[in-house]
């Protein structure tokens, strides 16, 4: 048997035992983080956030327990009826995959044209980079949903709203 591609030197250098424990991820172990994001402070756009694979953004919710990312993000999101998140922007694509409820995804314009995306189990939606969207929980049940971004380590999300996008530097801030 022969391996076909070369590991990386941070892979190649562990044992397989230290692999498979390094690159595996359980629900189980992982601490909901209530404070991801700035926005998540606000009635309305509370929610937890379960990281897998890649670090936040802002580098202080670090969790020496995640799955190091190479080239994307993933992330399981606990959000309970009437909560969701505010609209914004990434550098890369965030896609928004439904494992259990209801999720409604919106896209929009700067000049506020909306599209609504109600999303059930085992449907998703793929936001490009530079697209205004954002979603809310408005069923009566929590929706858990996977979301992955693609970059190894991609910049805070840039929200829409000026008075969300001002307080990004308090998000930023590791302490």
């Amino acid at each position: 048997m022969a391996a076909r591609h070369p590991m990386p030197p941070e892979v190649a250098s562990l044992s397989i035992d230290e692999i498979a424990a390094r690159y595996t991820g359980r629900f189980r172990d992982k601490k909901a983080d209530w404070y991801a994001f700035e926005d998540a402070k606000i009635e309305g756009f509370k929610r937890a956030q379960h990281r897998f694979i890649g670090a936040g953004g802002s580098g202080k919710h670090d969790d020496p327990n995640v799955i190091p990312a190479r080239a994307h993000t993933l992330s399981i999101m606990y959000v309970e009826p009437g909560q969701g998140n505010a609209a914004h922007t990434h550098e890369v694509e965030e896609t928004f995959f439904v494992l259990e409820g209801f999720l409604t995804v919106f896209v929009e314009t700067e000049a506020g044209d909306r599209r609504e995306i109600r999303l059930g189990k085992w449907e998703c939606v793929a936001c490009p980079p530079g697209v205004i969207h954002g979603y809310i929980n408005e069923s009566l049940e929590p929706v858990y949903f996977q979301v992955m971004l693609g970059r190894a380590r991609p910049e805070a999300m840039g929200y829409a709203d000026d008075t969300l996008y001002d307080r990004r530097e308090a998000h930023l801030k590791t302490t």
